[in-house]
């Protein structure tokens, strides 16, 4: 059936004894595929629950990961190509922008794949990510640390000394209250302003991914108000990362 690109979904509840869910089913399709994997969305694990630690952690190109509830501590870790969705429940009463709905040191070590969080995540978000994108609604202290690489999107507030040791890929931050910067730990990176239209294109569309999965209405009020909006958005850019575009661009104009 993987060879015949024929979806399989999955309906299944979890509950927070259940750690690691995903990696075993992905190191099988790992020895089968390569990390290459299978088209997206091939396979479909729809969930509902309280997952337990490492939830997705290794998950490969291919799987898709729905999650309405909450995850533990290190969702995503070593994440290799597959997507993750976490929402609360249709029937919960927690105003998700404004509650936890994973962890700590989530993403830590991921290579490849998307996140999309409705809620809030707790310290270290996106600790030594190196190639994968996220969108989340805010975070506690330290995120990004050690980060080399991919995209995270921060729809809300973050916690203290943001992006220490931050030597590649990109974040985008809503500064809610003004106050980002005074949080940043900017040793390596710079903060700027949207401009660059590819940059503000790739920021929309992380959000309508976002909206589209998770059905949330923050993302929903950010795009009814784009223009204003987008101004509140701060860029952090490391600047060895940004050396080294800058130099393959002038490699590529002389050639």
């Amino acid at each position: 059936s993987y060879k015949n690109n024929k979806q399989i979904v999955i309906d299944d509840k979890i509950k927070n004894t259940d750690r690691s869910l995903g990696a075993m089913f992905s190191g099988h399709l790992a020895k089968k595929f390569g990390h290459e994997g299978l088209k997206e969305d091939i396979v479909k694990i729809n969930l509902r629950g309280t997952a337990g630690q490492s939830f997705g952690a290794f998950t490969s190109y291919g799987v898709t990961l729905n999650l309405e509830g909450e995850g533990n501590d290190y969702v995503g870790k070593g994440l290799c190509g597959g997507k993750i969705v976490i929402k609360p429940t249709p029937d919960s009463q927690i105003i998700p922008e404004k509650s936890i709905i994973v962890g700590n040191t989530v993403l830590y070590g991921a290579i490849a794949g998307e996140c999309y969080f409705r809620g809030i995540a707790g310290e270290r978000f996106a600790v030594r990510n190196s190639g994968a994108w996220a969108v989340i609604e805010g975070i506690g202290d330290h995120g990004c640390e050690y980060m080399t690489g991919g995209r995270v999107a921060i729809l809300g507030k973050t916690g203290r000394n943001f992006g220490a040791g931050m030597s590649g890929g990109v974040a985008y931050v809503l500064d809610v209250d003004g106050e980002f910067e005074s949080r940043c730990n900017t040793e390596t990176f710079e903060l700027e302003a949207l401009s660059e239209k590819s940059d503000i294109a790739e920021l929309k569309q992380m959000i309508e991914n976002h909206h589209r999965y998770t059905q949330s209405t923050l993302a929903e009020s950010i795009l009814n108000d784009w223009d204003q909006q987008l101004k509140r958005f701060v860029k952090v850019m490391p600047t060895d990362y940004k050396r080294v575009l800058m130099e393959q661009q002038q490699t590529a104009l002389a050639s």
